[in-house]
Parts: C-alpha cells; structure tokens; sequence
C-alpha cells in the first residue's frame, strides 16, 4: 500500500502511534547498559554501510543491526539513483542550504515536533540549534555528494540518524513524564514521513517561491532521494513518500494546514535557529538565510513560526508582483542600491550568497565540540 490523497489520514493516524520496533529494542538495551557513549564513539568509524564496512569492532547486535539496515528499499532501481543524481548536479548547494533554514523550521510548525525537540535539550534547548544544524547538515551534504547513493556513505548517515530518533523515543519512555495520549509517539512514524515531505516537496516549493526553476525531472530525482532518506529512516514500506513529485505535493498540500500550528514551541526553536545564525554570521549574511527562509516558507507560515521580519524580505515582494523597484539594502546583498528591474529575480544574489555560506556554516556546526556524526542520547539532558 502506497499513501494516497484518500487513504493518507487514516494512514497518518496509525503511522502517529507507531515507532521503530528493530532500532528501539537496540536502542533501549544500549540506554539500559549506559553503552550510548561508547556506540557514538563507533559512529565515527561507520563510513558505508555494505560490504565494504568492518563491522567487527561493533557489539554483535549493533553489526547485525546494521546489516539488516543495509537493504535498499523496494523497487529501487538505477533510473531512481540517476534521476536524483541528476538533482543534485544541478541544485546540490540551493537545496542544502535550504534544507537548512526553510526545511529545519518548516519541521517547528508541527506542534508534536517542537515539543519533542524542546524537551530534548541536546538538540532543542539553549545549545540546540547548532547541534541540530550539524546533525541536519550531515544528512543534507552528504545526500548530493558523489556516489553517495551507490557506496553506501548514505545509507550509514541515515541510519545513524534513525538511531537518534530511537534514542529519543526509548528516554522519553523510560521518564514515564510523555504523555502518549496527547502527543502519539516520540518521533513516531508520522512524524518522520512529515518531517520527510518538509525536507522535499515543502523545499521545491521555497526554490519556486524564491524564482529557482526545477525541471520535472529534477523534482522527481529529489523525491527519489527523499525516497531513499525516508525508508533508511526505519520507515515501512506503507508510509514511504512516493517517488512522484505532484503526488507527494498533493498529499503534502492536503495535510499542511492540517499538522503545522503556531506554538509557543515552535516560536521557541524559531527564535532559537535565528539567534544562532546571526551570532555565528552576523549582519547582512544572517539577513539573506530570514529573507530566504521568509519568502521560501510564504508570509503565512514564516509569521507561524515566529520568522522575523527584514529589509531583504521587503525589498523583493513588489518584484514578484511585477514592479519596478530600486532597493537600497545596507548590506549590498542585492546590489548596494542598484536598480532591479521587472522580470529579474531580486533573491538569486540572495540565493546565491546564503548557499555559498551555508557551507561554512555547516561545516562549522559539524566540527564544533567534535560533533560531526549523528549522535544517541544517554539522557534527555534538558537545557532549556
């Protein structure tokens, strides 16, 4: 069974009870025996998953773990790899640095996973965001490098990743504080699909609402991608995203409103992510990464998360509407005061200033306090 725009609600409200059963029972038995630490260190010499990774070193039920993630998800083929292949020569670093901004707080709006990531204090709390960033950027950069999905370097990525949401699950579970009848469960099935579809189609339509175009078929090697992503995720076959962009974008345009609320939460995390970008950048720089994110998201759900406002975001509105208009910006990232006129798109300087940033900002996040792989968690260590 394949979601659809008939059975996704009932699907979603099964997927929002039900989590990993394979990576949880490790999971819980690493938390139990204090041996998280010790499996993170591990992390760091888990390059690919297949054969050629020495699964020796591992704890015999982490390697088996490991090998029964290695398979590929159904139907996946060489026409899949190349089309998403194809999307990332063409848009590897606009999609990045979008994954970055409008997709991680794209994923604020769902009330449930706001609240998770705030109380997980690693990765929601006072030294959140950049944990989150790097974690996130780990992910993101290494599904447009080359060979990525052929050697297995993502597939180990993304089952680190899988293991951090059980983590997170098995904790929240083991405080007997979560309250399952409100909230489902902690990174459940549901969310990760959701957050999923905010990684993908809610990113190509921020690049359409920022004036890049995106070829049909790069839209579809992106969703092959996330494809990808989302079944190394633990994710069964029944709730897998599908390969078709129009479809995902149906089913996504169909749910939003339905799962992305304001939240004291979310405004939170919002305030967070923007604070760290700005003290890490400063002005100007920062600007471009709001607007972005602004114009990507749209007025309505950047004003949701709790997105402010800026000179950069003003500024590109009448062009959209097919005004002339001369933008004095102060930080001369779209010109210095030149004049823009009908028909140019006053956010590809933008575009392209945030994206070439993005990747010093990534790599900052990913060497600061040594925390270049996804990591579990021994305790929820909330910091908020």
């Amino acid at each position: 069974m394949a979601l659809t725009t008939t059975n996704i609600a009932a699907e979603m409200e099964a997927a929002s009870k039900a989590g990993d059963p394979a990576a949880d029972e490790l999971v819980s038995d690493l938390i139990d025996n204090r041996e998280v630490d010790g499996v993170n260190g591990l992390f760091r010499t888990i390059s690919t998953l297949g054969p050629k990774q020495d699964y020796s070193r591992l704890p015999e039920r982490l390697a088996q773990f490991l090998k029964q993630a290695e398979k590929e998800p159904p139907g996946w083929s060489e026409a899949d790899i190349k089309a998403a292949e194809g999307f990332f020569e063409n848009h590897h670093g606009e999609a990045s640095m979008l994954q970055g901004t409008v997709g991680l707080i794209g994923t604020y709006l769902s009330p449930t996973g706001a609240f998770t990531l705030r109380s997980t204090g690693r990765l929601g709390g006072v030294k959140g965001p950049g944990r989150r960033l790097a974690q996130s950027s780990r992910l993101f950069i290494d599904m447009g490098n080359e060979g990525a999905l052929r050697d297995g370097t993502l597939k180990a990525t993304v089952t680190k990743v899988r293991m951090v949401h059980a983590s997170v699950r098995q904790l929240h579970k083991k405080s007997g504080e979560w309250d399952y009848a409100k909230w489902g469960e902690p990174v459940s099935q549901k969310y990760t699909t959701g957050a999923a579809c905010v990684f993908s189609t809610q990113v190509l339509q921020a690049m359409r609402n920022l004036g890049i175009h995106v070829s049909k078929d790069d839209a579809h090697g992106f969703m092959c991608a996330w494809h990808y992503v989302n079944h190394y995720l633990g994710t069964p076959e029944k709730w897998l995203l599908p390969k078709d962009a129009d479809e995902v974008e149906r089913l996504w345009n169909q749910e939003r409103d339905k799962e992305w609320k304001k939240t004291d939460d979310g405004v939170f995390m919002t305030k967070k992510a923007v604070d760290f970008y700005r003290d890490l950048m400063g002005p100007g720089v920062s600007d471009a990464y709001i607007a972005v994110t602004r114009v990507g998201l749209t007025d309505k759900y950047a004003d949701m998360a709790g997105v402010p406002k800026n000179p950069l975001d003003i500024a590109g509105k009448p062009l959209a509407e097919g005004h002339k208009l001369v933008s004095g910006i102060g930080s001369g990232l779209l010109g210095g005061g030149a004049k823009q006129t009908v028909g140019v798109n006053p956010y590809e300087k933008v575009v392209g200033i945030a994206s070439k940033h993005f990747n010093d900002v990534a790599r900052y996040a990913l060497t600061h306090d040594q925390d270049d792989q996804p990591q579990m968690h021994q305790e929820l260590d909330d910091d908020r």
